[in-house]
């Protein structure tokens, strides 16, 4: 059976998700920002790929959280 993190393991794994979160985060904006642009500069091609680009990004802050929620179930479970 797997050892709980100590709350010091926690914190730095939290912190460690949180930058990556606040990275994607930052870089969803200026995706949108920059597609914004193409856009009303008359580009339409950079609409799907900017799309799944940003899919992209929230399905990895998505299994960031999901992470989390599993981490903490377990160290409650243990």
């Amino acid at each position: 059976m797997k050892q709980p993190f100590s709350r010091e393991q926690r914190t730095t794994i939290i912190y460690g998700i949180l930058c990556l979160t606040l990275f994607t985060t930052v870089l969803q904006l200026w995706l949108l920002a920059a597609t914004m642009n193409a856009f009303l500069g008359g580009d339409d091609l950079v609409i799907w790929p900017a799309a799944l680009a940003s899919l992209g990004c929230f399905a990895f802050n998505a299994y960031l959280l999901r992470f989390i929620y599993r981490m903490e179930r377990r160290d409650r479970q243990l």
